[in-house]
């Protein structure tokens, strides 16, 4: 039966591991972090996000700058804004929230996100970076993930890694992560053949398609560390992973639960990657 691996609690110790560095650098060098976070439209769930982006910034001391547009807000609008953002020195990362309403272009508009403020490593200056090892920021859900199997004291180095997914925002960067850490990694996806004999090769499973219950136990080699980066909701309203939690875990040696999984960690790193970006703009990094 696999050991749980609690979300919340390593999220808990990284955002601690963030307050305190954000108390040291108020008190030390009188440097207030600052996050913008820009929201246009009401989309529910993205209301939902943003405002746990403001608990979080609470919790660990930083600054927090919301700006609500409304649905009708124009790409230039917009652009504008984030270029107003760019310039602000109390602004040290700037999140834009997707999905953006349909007029506006999300790639337009992350491209015009300064680098160096890009918390979300979405630019295609941090994800080149990514892809040569050399990088400031990670995509906060990978690099929430690769916290969460160091948690496990697991080495990544020489085993077999499966990354079942290859969305820009977690399958690509994932890959590249545990490839970083010398990780032997396959990357699975709607075209890949014989789907189950390569996730039972895999010592570290990473699962992230958004299908409910895709991965069941007689995928899961004895022993492997799987990790559900999934958020379903079903029919019930109840939420699952993309791993069908109860036969994984008889398999498994560890497992994270959905929901207490990777959620927490997401916005956790999203605060150490705020934290780092001042850091870097004020040149203490």
């Amino acid at each position: 039966m696999a050991q749980i691996i609690d979300g919340k609690q390593v999220s808990a110790s990284v955002k601690q591991e963030v307050k305190d560095e954000a108390a040291k650098l108020r008190e030390e060098k009188g440097l207030k972090v600052g996050l913008a976070v820009v929201i246009v439209g009401n989309n529910p769930a993205s209301r939902v996000y943003v405002n746990n982006k403001k608990k979080a910034c609470e919790a660990v001391g930083f600054q927090s700058f919301e700006y609500a547009l409304d649905e009708a807000t124009t790409q230039e609008q917009l652009l504008d804004l984030v270029n107003v953002l760019n310039r602000d020195d109390r602004v040290n990362g700037i999140l834009v929230q997707l999905p953006l309403p349909k007029h506006i272009d999300e790639k337009t508009v992350i491209n015009a996100i300064s680098p160096e403020k890009d918390v979300d490593a979405f630019h295609p200056v941090n994800v080149g970076k990514i892809m040569i090892g050399e990088y400031a920021f990670l995509p906060c859900t990978p690099a929430g993930v690769m916290r969460l199997i160091a948690s496990t004291g697991t080495e990544i180095a020489g085993k077999q890694c499966v990354v079942i997914g290859r969305s820009n925002i977690v399958g690509k960067p994932m890959a590249m992560l545990l490839l970083h850490e010398s990780g032997t990694v396959t990357v699975c996806h709607s075209k890949t053949k014989n789907l189950k004999e390569i996730c039972l090769g895999a010592d570290i499973l990473v699962v992230a398609v958004g299908r409910a219950n895709f991965v069941t136990g007689d995928m899961i080699k004895e022993g492997a560390v799987v990790i559900d980066v999934g958020m379903n909701r079903l029919d019930d309203g109840r939420l699952c992973g993309d791993v069908e939690f109860e036969s994984a875990e008889k398999k498994a040696s560890y497992i994270t639960p959905v929901p207490g999984g990777v959620g927490p960690m997401t916005i956790a790193m999203l605060m150490k990657n705020t934290l780092t970006a001042a850091k870097q703009q004020n040149g203490l990094a």
